[in-house]
C-alpha cells in the first residue's frame, strides 16, 4: 500500500494545485447532489419538477460542451479553471436563494448556467493531466481527478449526518452555502499557486474541423459512453427521491449511505491504476462495471420487496456496492479512450464526453419526469438502466481488444 501511495505523492505541484481547483468544484457539486434535491422537496417541489431543474442543468451542458472543446484546443488552459471556481460558487448562492423564495424561471436559468461552469474544469482537466504529467503517472493523476467527486460526496455526507443531529443551524440550505463559500477560497487559492507555464496541444483552425480529428474512431469511441450515460441520467441524479419516495429514507441517513459509499469508491479508486498494470483493462473495466450491474439490479429490485422490513437495508446495501464498482472502472475507461483516440483528438473527445454526458442526463432525467407524472415505478425505470449498462460494457469489451490489437 505504501508504494501504491508514493505514485500518488510523485505527482508534480502543477497538477496537485490543477485538481485541488477541481475538488473545490466539485464540493459543490456534491452538496447539490446529496442536499439539492431533498432541500427542494422541503421546499415543496415535487420530484418530476426537481427532476426538470436537473434537465436544465445538463441541456446546458450539453449545448456548450462541444463548442468549448473546439475553442480549448492548442490554448492555455488555466483559464478555464477560474471561470469554474469563480461561476459555480457565486452560482450556488444565487441558486439557493431562488428555490428558497420560489423564483422558478430563476431557479432553471441558474441551473443552466451553473451547468454551464462546471463544465469549464470538467472539459479542461483531463487534458491538462495528459499534456503536464508524465504518460507513466497518467493513471494516478486520472484515478485523483475522478477521485474529486466521490472524496468531496465522502466528506460533505459525514459532516452533514454527524452535525444535523446536533445542530439545528445545519440544514440541507446551510451545508450548501457553507461549501460553496468554502469552494471559492479554496479554488482561487489553489488557482493563484498554480503556475502560468504548462504545455498546450497543437491547435486545429476551426476550417479544418472535418478534416483535422479522426471522426470514425471518436465516434466509435464515445459509444460507450452514451450508453452508460444514458442509462445512469435514470439513475444517479434522483438516487435520493427513490430512497425518500420508495423507502421513506431522510436526508441525514441517505448522507450516511453516501459517505460509506464514496469511501469505498476512494478506495477502490487508488487501486485502479495498481489493478490496471497487473491484470489489465478488461479486470478494471468490464469485470467491474458487470459486478456493478449486478447491484443495480438488486437495488432496483427492492421496490418489489418494499414491504418486507429488511427492504431499505438491502437497498443501502445494493447502493453501497454498485457505485464503487462503477465509478472505480471510470478513470481507466477514460484512460483506455484517450489512448484509442490519439493525441489529438484529446481535447475534443474530453468535450464530447461531458457533452454525452450531460446531453444524455437532460434527455434521461426528462423522460424520467414524464415516466414519473405517468405513475412509472422507479424500479422499471431502474431496470431500463441495467439492459443500457450491459449492451455498454459489452461494447467496452470490444474497445479493449481493438486497443490490445493496435498496442502489440
Amino acid at each position: 500500500m505504501q508504494q501504491i501511495l508514493n505514485r500518488y505523492r510523485a505527482l508534480g505541484r502543477n497538477v496537485k494545485l490543477a485538481l485541488g481547483a477541481q475538488y473545490a468544484v466539485q464540493s459543490v457539486n456534491s452538496a447539490f447532489f446529496l442536499l439539492l434535491n431533498y432541500y427542494m422537496s422541503a421546499e415543496g417541489y415535487a420530484d418530476y419538477e426537481v427532476a426538470e431543474v436537473l434537465s436544465y442543468r445538463f441541456l446546458a451542458v450539453f449545448l456548450l460542451a462541444f463548442p468549448l472543446g473546439l475553442y480549448i484546443k492548442g490554448r492555455r488552459l488555466r483559464p478555464f479553471f477560474w471561470v469554474a471556481v469563480l461561476a459555480t460558487g457565486v452560482l450556488a448562492h444565487l441558486l439557493v436563494w431562488a428555490v428558497g423564495v420560489h423564483y422558478t424561471t430563476l431557479v432553471y436559468v441558474l441551473a443552466g448556467l451553473w451547468g454551464m461552469g462546471y463544465l469549464f474544469v470538467q472539459v479542461s482537466i483531463l487534458p491538462y493531466i495528459l499534456l503536464n504529467v508524465p504518460r507513466e503517472q497518467h493513471s494516478e493523476a486520472i484515478s485523483l481527478s475522478f477521485l474529486s467527486l466521490g472524496g468531496t460526496i465522502f466528506i460533505t455526507g459525514t459532516l452533514y449526518t454527524v452535525l444535523s443531529p446536533v445542530s439545528s443551524w445545519v440544514t440541507e440550505r446551510s451545508t450548501i452555502q457553507l461549501l460553496a463559500t468554502l469552494a471559492l477560497l479554496v479554488g482561487i487559492w489553489c488557482l493563484t499557486q498554480l503556475p502560468k507555464e504548462e504545455n498546450t496541444s497543437t491547435p486545429i483552425p476551426l476550417r479544418k474541423v472535418r478534416t483535422g480529428y479522426d471522426w470514425a474512431t471518436i465516434l466509435k469511441a464515445s459509444i460507450p459512453s452514451f450508453l452508460i450515460a444514458t442509462g445512469a441520467g435514470f439513475t444517479i441524479p434522483v438516487i435520493n427521491l427513490f430512497f425518500l419516495h420508495v423507502h421513506g429514507v431522510s436526508s441525514e441517513t441517505f448522507a450516511a449511505f453516501g459517505s460509506a459509499t464514496w469511501l469505498l469508491v476512494i478506495f477502490v479508486m487508488l487501486l485502479m491504476p495498481t489493478i490496471r498494470r497487473r491484470f489489465g483493462y478488461k479486470v478494471a473495466i468490464t469485470l467491474f462495471q458487470s459486478l456493478a450491474i449486478v447491484a443495480l439490479f438488486g437495488l432496483a429490485a427492492t421496490e418489489w420487496l418494499k414491504p418486507w422490513a429488511g427492504a431499505v437495508w438491502l437497498a443501502g446495501f445494493c447502493y453501497v456496492a454498485r457505485q464503487p464498482l462503477m465509478s472505480a472502472a471510470s478513470p481507466m475507461a477514460s484512460e483506455l479512450v484517450m489512448y484509442l483516440v490519439g493525441e489529438r483528438n484529446q481535447e475534443i473527445m474530453a468535450a464530447l464526453n461531458a457533452s454525452i454526458w450531460s446531453g444524455s442526463w437532460f434527455v434521461s432525467t426528462w423522460l424520467f419526469s414524464i415516466l414519473r407524472q405517468a405513475d412509472w415505478a422507479y424500479s422499471s425505470i431502474f431496470m431500463f438502466t441495467v439492459v443500457l449498462y450491459v449492451i455498454g460494457v459489452s461494447w467496452y469489451a470490444y474497445l479493449i481488444r481493438v486497443y490490445e490489437r493496435a498496442a502489440r
